[in-house]
C-alpha cells in the first residue's frame, strides 16, 4: 500500500530531475553558441580593421611574418586542447579570444579578394546553413558517432590536397577542395554538436562544465569559419 502511495511521489521526482536536467542542457548549449558567436564577431572585427589598415596588411602579408600569422592559430588550437584540464575556465576562455582575434589577422585578405556585399552574402548562408545542421544535431535521435571518423578522414584529405596545390595553383583541384569543403565541414557541424550535447552529461561541476562549453565553442567556431570560407571561394564575387 505504502509502495502504491510513493509511486506518485516518485514520478515526480523523476519528472523533476528529468526537466533540471534539460533546463541545464539548454543553458549549456546557449552559453557556447554565445562564446561561439563572440568569436566570429571578433574575427570579423580584426580581419575587417586589418584589412583596412595598410600599414598592417603590409607588414603581415608582405613579410614572412604572414606564415607566422597563419600557423599561429594551429599552435593555439593544439596548446589548448593539450592544456585545457589543467588551466582555469578564464584562462582558457581568454586563449579562445586569442584563438579568434589571431584567425581575423590571417583571413583579412577576404576583404582584398572578394567584394564586401558577396562577404556579406556568403556570411547569412553560411550562417543558415549552420544553424539547420547544428539543430539537426542536437534534436535528431540518430547516432552520428560513425560518421565522424569518415568526416575526419575527408578533413585529412582536404587538408593534404589544399597543401598540395601550394605548389600546383591548380583551379580544379581548388574547386573540388571548396565543394568538399562545403559538405565535410557541414557534416561536422551536425556531428560536433550531438558530440558537444553529450559532453554536457559527463561534467560533475561547474568549473570543468564551464571549459567544456569553451572546448564546445572551438568545435563549432572552426566548422562555421571554415564552412563559411570554403562558400566564399565558391560563391564569392572577386574585386
Amino acid at each position: 500500500m505504502a509502495d502504491f502511495q510513493d509511486r506518485p511521489l516518485r514520478h515526480q521526482a523523476t519528472v523533476t530531475r528529468a526537466h533540471e536536467i534539460d533546463e541545464g542542457l539548454r543553458s549549456y548549449m546557449l552559453r557556447i553558441y554565445n562564446y561561439m558567436a563572440m568569436g566570429v564577431g571578433l574575427t570579423g572585427v580584426v580581419a575587417y580593421i586589418t584589412a583596412n589598415t595598410p600599414a598592417l596588411m603590409g607588414a603581415i602579408y608582405g613579410t614572412p611574418l604572414q606564415w607566422v600569422v597563419m600557423l599561429a592559430p594551429l599552435g593555439v588550437v593544439f596548446f589548448l586542447s593539450a592544456k585545457i584540464n589543467s588551466m582555469s575556465a578564464s584562462a582558457a576562455q581568454a586563449t579562445f579570444w586569442v584563438f579568434a582575434g589571431l584567425i581575423g589577422l590571417s583571413i583579412a585578405y577576404i576583404f582584398v579578394i572578394y567584394t564586401q556585399a558577396s562577404i556579406a552574402r556568403v556570411f547569412f548562408i553560411t550562417s543558415g546553413m549552420f544553424g539547420a545542421m547544428s539543430l539537426y544535431g542536437y534534436t535528431t535521435k540518430r547516432d552520428l558517432t560513425g560518421m565522424g571518423s569518415f568526416l575526419f578522414m575527408g578533413l585529412i584529405g582536404i587538408i593534404i590536397a589544399m597543401v598540395v596545390n601550394i605548389f600546383l595553383q591548380s583551379a580544379a583541384i581548388q574547386f573540388a577542395v571548396s565543394v568538399l569543403g562545403v559538405l565535410i565541414f557541414t557534416g561536422l557541424t551536425a556531428y560536433d554538436t550531438q558530440a558537444i550535447k553529450e559532453m554536457y552529461y559527463e561534467a560533475d561541476d561547474s568549473e570543468t562544465m564551464s571549459k567544456k562549453a569553451i572546448m564546445g565553442a572551438l568545435r563549432l567556431y572552426l566548422d562555421f569559419i571554415n564552412l563559411f570560407l570554403m562558400l566564399l571561394r565558391l560563391l564569392g564575387n572577386r574585386n
